[in-house]
């Protein structure tokens, strides 16, 4: 039988080189025919192996019965097995140290997995689905995310809904109608998924990943998964993944000790073992790895149209001592805390996902001040297009978690951000991390009865939406569950009968709705061009007002005002740049949203009466724990 490898002298020049970026097309398990046999083609690298076989259902799992064959010296094992049949399970029996490491591992390039607790790879063909999403990929290469409205609803799937009467999971394609539907009709424009990537522990959410090319089969084959992402962009909304470079779990069928050395993780584990997670570090100054990395991120963006991927744990791959005590991290080659390699790695990373996929977008979860992470690299930034801003996030929370009666002491808690918002291309999150492990959901953080804890909520997300910045909201968030998020369980969809919660999840959607009818909440939200402070000194009645400008400073302009109080403010004076009738766009104490019903009967002319440096103003009706939303008309 002859047997022609596809793996050419060319790909593994750029394999070693870490220059390979579709390493899914040649390692791992392929359907092929050779001399009109069908069978499939094996490849795994494991360089310091000094056996390897394919073993599996069709074989009766023996590790004498079909061997592969070293390719030179690159490290590669390779072979043809006729038989084999698509859905069959498989492993690579790996030899090494003389027959005394011998072990079972899961292929790190398949495509599809055996349910877990299973922990088997799946012989399986990418071929065959049919996308209908032209119109959305053939758009995307233009988009300008800078300059659009971005409202991301960040998604669990095992946890978004649960088979009704049961724990069971919906399936990708049970769920793409449901979850389509309601995304729609909440005006969110992007879903980001938490990790759907291969992983054997329920409880990690999927961030401890053992398939990097492989959509966990929890819910389906990788042929539902992308019907699920297709149905997302047939309905115009982009699909944000969650993708973990910065370590991967120490399972004995995964990456770890992988040939029976440390090849995909640092030997040392002073800088190759994460403590707080009880996970490996990949070793990121290795080609063969920074190849194997680069081609996951691509491929999910290639081959399952992912608009974006969203980097978890940024920090912990930057610094060489991140969570570690002093005496027990080494040091870079100058000395300094900072992983060299890892920089490098991230700025390759953002450099191959835009250049080979114009229009896509990463996004980093970075934790620290480390300057110009969403900056390009050609100017000495990390290279990402956006970074989450927990800065934000931190101060905002802790700011409202307070009694009303205490924030005027706490009022720069809410200014300080605008300090910073225009340093980084930031998205402001309340994500999953704010709700679990003690933390309260969103609602249970606000002060007060029942009435003031949503009236908190709503002037928060009022105030979130108006700020500089894209936007991101966990589930559950909109509509104010009352309890923290269990992975195991489905969100508390019943909690819909309540009037506040529908008000609630009402005021969400027309936040959305605002956000993307109105180029001032987005056009500049990364310049101070698109901002400026009508009032952020009032701290003695907890209020805040400001400008939001778009490009055509003279039709788009919106004034937003927040009582952070429960107290109501009548005549309020708010300084205007613009003389005649503002429209009230929207008022989060509205009784539509579950509040008192004040405001200013739709909208108000302005009164010669100077105020914050303007010689015309607005007096409002500032009703307590609100937002109110103004607009000029033309």
């Amino acid at each position: 039988m002859s047997f022609r490898s596809p793996i050419t002298d060319y790909d593994i020049y750029l394999f070693r080189r870490g220059e390979h970026y579709r390493l899914w097309e040649k390692f791992g398990a392929h359907p092929c025919n050779v001399d009109g046999s069908d069978g499939y083609y094996f490849a795994v690298w494991a360089p310091n192996a000094d056996h390897v076989s394919v073993v599996g259902d069709f074989n009766e799992w023996d590790e004498t019965g079909n061997p592969l064959s070293r390719r030179g010296d690159s490290g590669i094992w390779e072979g043809f097995i006729e038989g084999i049949r698509p859905g069959m399970y498989y492993k690579y029996c790996i030899i090494s140290h003389g027959g005394n490491y011998r072990v079972l591992k899961a292929d790190p390039y398949a495509f599809y997995c055996e349910r877990p607790p299973g922990t088997a790879s799946v012989t399986w063909d990418l071929s065959g689905f049919e996308w209908s999403d032209h119109d959305w990929m053939n758009k995307r290469s233009s988009r300008k995310h800078y300059d659009e409205p971005i409202s991301i609803y960040e998604v669990h799937l095992g946890s978004w809904l649960r088979r009704e009467g049961s724990d069971a999971y919906c399936g990708y394609r049970e769920i793409a109608p449901l979850l389509v539907e309601y995304v729609k009709d909440m005006g969110f424009t992007h879903v980001e998924f938490l990790p759907v990537m291969e992983h054997p522990f329920d409880g990690s959410w999927g961030y401890q990943v053992t398939g990097y090319f492989a959509p966990t089969s929890r819910f389906g084959t990788p042929q539902d998964f992308m019907f699920l992402i297709n149905e997302l962009h047939r309905n115009g909304i982009g699909v944000i993944l969650d993708w973990v470079p910065a370590h991967f779990p120490t399972d004995e069928h995964g990456l770890g000790y992988f040939d029976g050395t440390h090849l995909y993780e640092y030997p040392d584990p002073r800088i190759g073992f994460h403590r707080d997670w009880n996970t490996y570090v990949f070793d990121y100054g290795r080609n063969e790895v920074r190849s194997f990395l680069l081609s996951s991120a691509l491929f999910w963006c290639e081959v399952f149209h992912a608009d974006g991927l969203r980097v978890d744990a940024v920090a912990s791959m930057l610094y060489r001592d991140y969570s570690r005590p002093d005496g027990e991290w080494i040091p870079n080659q100058y000395g300094g805390k900072e992983n060299l390699e890892a920089i490098a790695f991230i700025k390759r990373f953002n450099e191959v996902l835009y250049s080979e996929c114009p229009g896509v977008m990463t996004i980093a979860e970075e934790s620290t001040a480390w300057p110009m992470v969403s900056r390009p690299t050609y100017l000495g930034g990390l290279g990402f297009g956006f970074k989450w801003n927990m800065g934000w996030m931190h101060d905002t929370l802790k700011y409202m978690s307070k009694d009303p009666i205490y924030r005027k002491y706490h009022h720069n808690e809410l200014t300080f951000s605008l300090l910073y918002a225009f340093h980084e291309n930031f998205i402001l999150p309340f994500s999953h991390d704010e709700v679990v492990h003690g933390k309260g959901s969103m609602i249970n953080k606000m002060p007060g009865d029942k009435w003031q804890k949503f009236a908190n909520l709503r002037v928060l997300y009022g105030y979130m939406f108006a700020h500089p910045g894209k936007k991101l909201l966990f589930m559950g968030n909109e509509f104010g569950q009352w309890r923290e998020w269990n992975h195991d369980t489905s969100l508390d969809w019943y909690l819909l009968d309540d009037p506040f919660h529908r008000g609630l999840k009402l005021w969400v959607k027309d936040l959305n709705r605002l956000l993307s009818s109105e180029p001032a909440l987005y056009e500049l939200d990364s310049s101070w061009e698109g901002f400026r402070w009508i009032d952020c000194h009032d701290s003695d009645q907890s209020t805040l007002s400001f400008l939001r400008i778009g490009r055509h400073t003279d039709r788009d302009l919106l004034l937003c005002v927040c009582n952070f109080t429960p107290v109501p403010r009548y005549p309020f004076y708010v300084g205007v740049p613009k003389e005649g009738f503002w429209k009230e766009l929207l008022n989060s104490d509205s009784e539509l949203y579950g509040g008192s019903g004040l405001g200013n009967m739709g909208g108000l002319h302005t009164e010669p009466v100077p105020a914050h440096g303007y010689s015309q103003s607005l007096k409002i009706m500032l009703p307590p724990l609100a937002a109110v939303f103004f607009k000029p008309e033309s």
